[in-house]
């Protein structure tokens, strides 16, 4: 397992919002991640779809994981700022978000994500989401 990896996975493990999301780190890349959750009624909203909420915040993460593989050691990644676009309701069996370093600097990270909703007869694009993070130090 690269260096970059396994730093990704021990930092997501510690993430109590993904573990209420009952959120799985499925891909790691360099450059890339991949998320996804279960669509369950613990994070749908009131007409029955995944709350916007939940999909933003397995974008948003996706998208810090995904900037965390390029960031040097001894570095962390925060969000600064992050736009969504949500394309349509999110139904189905789980939620896959994809997220990819659009360009790596020394201080702002920019990527993009898309996230899709799984169903059996195949995925259909629910929001997008464009993201600057920022490199920072450790904190130790």
């Amino acid at each position: 397992m690269e260096s970059y990896e396994l730093r990704v996975r021990e930092s997501f493990a510690r993430q109590g919002m993904m573990k209420t999301l009952e959120a799985q780190l499925s891909v790691v890349q360099r450059g890339a991640t991949e998320i996804r959750f279960p669509c369950t009624a613990a994070v749908s909203q009131q007409h029955g779809f995944v709350h916007a909420g939940a999909v933003t915040t397995v974008l948003d993460s996706a998208c810090g994981y995904a900037a965390l593989t390029v960031a040097p050691e001894g570095f962390e990644v925060l969000s600064v700022e992050f736009k969504v676009n949500l394309l349509a309701p999110a139904t189905g069996d789980y939620v896959i978000a994809r997220a990819q370093v659009k360009r790596a600097g020394k201080t702002l990270t920019i990527c993009t994500a898309d996230a899709f909703a799984w169903r059996p007869e195949g995925e259909k694009l629910v929001a997008m989401m464009f993201a600057t993070m920022i490199i920072r130090p450790l904190e130790r």
